[in-house]
């Protein structure tokens, strides 16, 4: 058996009835380069099956301290249950991109069962009318908890079950999954009992490890040369969530998302998608007329994985506190100001270090986390408190070479994450073989019109696209909606040329000082 870690431990610790914790993706599979150009359903599950001795997690189960007196277990229990596991739908005539969303909310929003190996697999047929996509397409839906992975182990076990190539026979099916003995409550109390008397040893190393960078981080605020983000706004995604959720995205050109970050000196892909996503909330809110004049800020996940940790299950994030720029209109000037902004950032969170608050993670009360939890959700404290963040904005690169799965060949792949009591909007960034995609899931109270929304991340790219010169430098194919529109982007009037913009460039630090 193994112990959860006190960061793996918290996802369950805070999950409730109205926010389950787990993480997925949509995939999109053409299955006409398979052999016999189709796949059936047996074949997908022989093909999982044979694959999961490759990861841990699809056939462990958590085993529960008595009295929650320590963080849980995962102990192996053999074979996973194909037949439960793998669920087999379809969407009914026209079986279009709207239908999709719709079915993939619906089953996102479903908890999983903590009696059962963690996660879920959803083959949806029926995809025949979706622009961009052939039709006979098939989409995978995936969850898996997030105590058992984040955004980058979730890649890693999506490589596990894929190939490089449509032939999808495995030469090698592995080593025998075997089933653990299950141990007795005194046992379990006994391993309690021991990590408790070592807890105070461990604060203590913890401590010891961090206190020099507190020191740093309090000396660097103190001199003006570090600073916090604070004055967050409250929105309407910072109330409870109710048990229903929305989902829908957006798939650009990679291509088009770095002809972006070029034409600005020292910005990144990640500063890029940050600026679309707070120029999309900025037009979203303005049209309900709740812009609040202060800008939004996200919680952003960064992987904080050392070379001997890679393949490794589990949760090794740490997080920035990053403004979206939800109140600067030029959409040029946004991004430069979101730049700024994840440096600022940056520099903090390496004066203290990145694993500062995961190592001191191992130390949650477990009993007293659940249930403050549960109470808070029932007292609906998160439209009281001050909010921490507006929403979760989390970029996870993918590969960018074709994945095969049964032989079908992934087209496009699309994140899920969990909505929160106080932070009930998500976007999942993720790259895929020269596409770039934003997905949004949310409470459906919060966002009722996930469609208008996404259409806001379309012409806030657009805006980006013509204000940083992008869209004339740009080789590659215009980025095509998932889906036809009656609202369209609106055309960007003002045009900025290559030298206008080296201009904006080098005046740099007077829009920071003028947009802080």
């Amino acid at each position: 058996m193994k112990q959860l870690t006190g960061l793996d431990a918290s996802f369950l610790y805070l999950e409730t009835a109205n926010s389950p914790m787990h993480i997925g993706g949509l995939a999109i599979y053409d299955p006409s380069t398979s052999e016999g150009g189709a796949v059936g359903f047996k074949q997908i599950m022989e093909n999982v099956l044979k694959r999961a001795h490759r990861v841990a997690a699809m056939n462990d189960v958590l085993v529960e301290v008595p009295l929650r007196l320590d963080h849980p277990y995962w102990k192996s229990n053999g074979p996973f249950d194909p037949e439960f596991h793998i669920r087999h739908i379809a969407l009914p005539k026209p079986g279009d991109w709207r239908q999709l969303c719709i079915q993939a909310s619906r089953l996102h929003a479903r908890p999983l069962d903590r009696a059962r190996p963690l996660w879920e697999f959803y083959i949806i047929e029926g995809l025949d009318n979706i622009e961009g996509f052939p039709p006979g397409c098939f989409a995978v839906l995936s969850k898996m908890h997030h105590a058992a992975i984040d955004g980058a182990s979730g890649v890693e076990v999506a490589a596990a079950i894929h190939d490089l190539s449509p032939d999808c026979r495995i030469k090698d099916i592995g080593q025998e999954i075997k089933k653990e003995r299950s141990p007795t409550n005194t046992e379990l109390i006994w391993r309690s009992q021991i990590n408790t008397i070592r807890t105070p040893l461990r604060v203590f190393e913890v401590a010891k490890n961090t206190v020099p960078g507190v020191a740093k981080m309090v000396a660097g605020m103190a001199r003006g040369k570090l600073s916090r983000v604070t004055d967050i706004p409250r929105t309407r995604f910072n109330t409870n969530v109710s048990p229903h959720r929305v989902f829908d995205a957006v798939e650009f050109e990679l291509e088009d998302i770095k002809n972006i970050k070029n034409a600005v000196n020292g910005v990144t892909v990640n500063d890029v998608a940050l600026a679309i996503c707070g120029g999309g909330l900025r037009k979203y809110l303005k049209s309900k007329n709740e812009l609040p004049e202060r800008s939004l800020v996200a919680m952003a996940p960064v992987n904080i994985r050392t070379k001997d940790q890679l393949g490794q299950a589990g949760n090794q994030v740490s997080q920035l506190t990053v403004r979206i720029r939800s109140d600067i209109e030029d959409p040029l000037e946004r991004l430069i100001a979101v730049n700024a902004g994840t440096s600022e950032a940056k520099e903090l969170n390496n004066a203290i270090g990145a694993k500062t608050m995961t190592d001191y993670t191992q130390f949650i009360p477990s009993t007293l986390t659940a249930a403050a939890a549960r109470l808070s959700s029932r007292m609906a404290l998160a439209n009281r408190i001050k909010p921490s963040y507006n929403c979760v904005i989390t970029n996870v690169p993918g590969p960018q070479v074709p994945l095969y799965f049964t032989g079908a060949k992934m087209l496009s792949n699309f994140g899920l994450g969990p909505a929160i009591d106080g932070m009930g909007l998500f976007h999942a960034l993720l790259s895929y073989c020269g596409k770039f995609n934003i997905s949004i899931n949310a409470c459906r109270e919060m966002i009722p019109d996930p469609a208008f929304y996404a259409d806001c991340l379309r012409e806030s790219f657009n805006d980006l696209m013509s204000a940083t010169g992008a869209d004339k430098v740009s080789v590659s194919k215009k980025s095509k909606p998932l889906k036809k529109t009656k609202a369209s982007a609106k055309k960007v009037k003002k045009k900025v040329s290559k030298k206008k913009v080296s201009r904006k460039v080098s005046t740099k630090k007077e829009v920071t000082a003028r947009t802080k």
